[in-house]
């Protein structure tokens, strides 16, 4: 029932957000229409791209799925971006990053704990996630250290260190793909036991799917803009900080097809694939969205870098340990999921607070 109406039913904001839009209804009515139906449409997104990459295979899948996996983050963020909002972008990234590592795994850690005594998963893919978490929250360590050591480190030369450092992320990221998909792609069976999930009989309509791809892309980019123009405005009215906006509210909006994945999966005791959504994720954020951004920003002329400040800096560190930390024993249960959970919420109230 709620995931019916959260899939269809939120659709309605579509056309009221356009309204709001157009009749300029006030920044406030536009923002919280445009959150509103972004998540329905980050489910048909995540769903289309289940159902696309079940035909084109395990290796075009994941690729696939990698791609299209933050589209709806990356959407915002280049939205952001390209509106100027550079903190804005740089608190969606690290924010992306907590909400995954946190609110996504505890959740799905936590109520898989309630309904099982102890559940697992692939400790080796757990190991090799957490050393790639490790080299993204160094790579934004340095850049942020340089620019602390040197308050006076012009601003050219720090974009020019993190474009370099952003095409070495990518580079990692690309062999992370290789890794999963190809020479160890045995360790990754969880996509396959998410296929079980399916009726084999089915047969997938592959352009109706990938209609929905490109039309709920498009939409998400519109809404995007929506939720940007209005933003500043908006957040100003309803007396939030704008970082505590971007780190807890944004990732929250752009997450929410992966929450429900994650947490859906964790309940049928199939760990292995919430754990995927939810580090997997992360990953993507850290070494391919963010490098990503760092490459646009250049090309855009706008100064976009990897120096982060210290609390964002902190927030990430602190995920990515007590995260590693869970997950390093291949076993996790229902205690562990409320630590992530109570984490998430420290960091929640410290960003509401805004002590930048």
């Amino acid at each position: 029932m709620l995931g019916t109406l959260f899939t269809y039913g939120f659709l309605i904001f579509l056309p009221v957000s356009a309204i709001a839009h157009f009749a300029h209804w006030g920044a406030v009515p536009l923002f919280i229409t445009a959150a509103l139906s972004i998540l329905p449409l980050a489910a048909w997104l995540s769903r289309a791209t289940e159902e696309v990459a079940v035909v084109l295979g395990e290796s075009w899948g994941g690729l696939l799925n990698a791609t299209f996996g933050n589209a709806t983050e990356l959407i915002l963020a280049i939205a952001a971006l390209n509106a100027g909002l550079i903190g804005v972008v740089k608190a969606s990234l690290t924010g992306s990053v907590m909400g995954n590592l946190l609110l996504v795994m505890g959740l799905a850690v936590f109520l898989g704990g309630w309904r099982y005594r102890e559940q697992e998963f692939q400790p080796t893919v757990a190991r090799v996630n957490a050393s790639a978490m490790n080299l993204a929250v160094v790579s934004m360590l340095l850049p942020t250290a340089a620019h602390l050591a040197a308050p006076n480190f012009p601003a050219e030369r720090l974009q020019q260190l993190s474009v370099w450092v952003a095409v070495v992320l990518i580079a990692v990221y690309g062999m992370t793909l290789l890794f999963s998909m190809k020479t160890h792609a045995y360790l990754y069976d969880i996509g396959k036991d998410a296929a079980t999930d399916k009726d084999h009989g089915d047969t997938v309509n592959l352009p109706l799917w990938i209609g929905v791809l490109l039309g709920a892309t498009v939409l998400v980019a519109i809404e995007s803009e929506f939720l940007v123009s209005s933003l500043e405005a908006a957040t100003e009215s309803l007396g939030l900080p704008q970082l505590f906006t971007g780190v807890i509210l944004l990732p929250v909006i752009g997450n929410a097809a992966e929450h429900a994945t994650a947490v859906t999966v964790a309940m049928k005791n199939k760990m292995e694939l919430s754990m995927g959504v939810a580090v997997g994720s992360s990953l993507q954020i850290a070494l391919f969205v963010a490098p990503l951004l760092v490459l646009l920003g250049w090309f855009l002329g706008q100064p976009m870098d990897l120096n982060f400040n210290v609390f964002e800096l902190v927030g990430v560190a602190v995920a990515v340990l007590i995260a590693n930390s869970i997950s390093s024993d291949g076993r996790s249960n229902w205690l562990e999921g409320a630590l992530l959970l109570s984490t998430y919420l420290v960091i929640a109230v410290v960003f509401y607070f805004d002590p930048v």
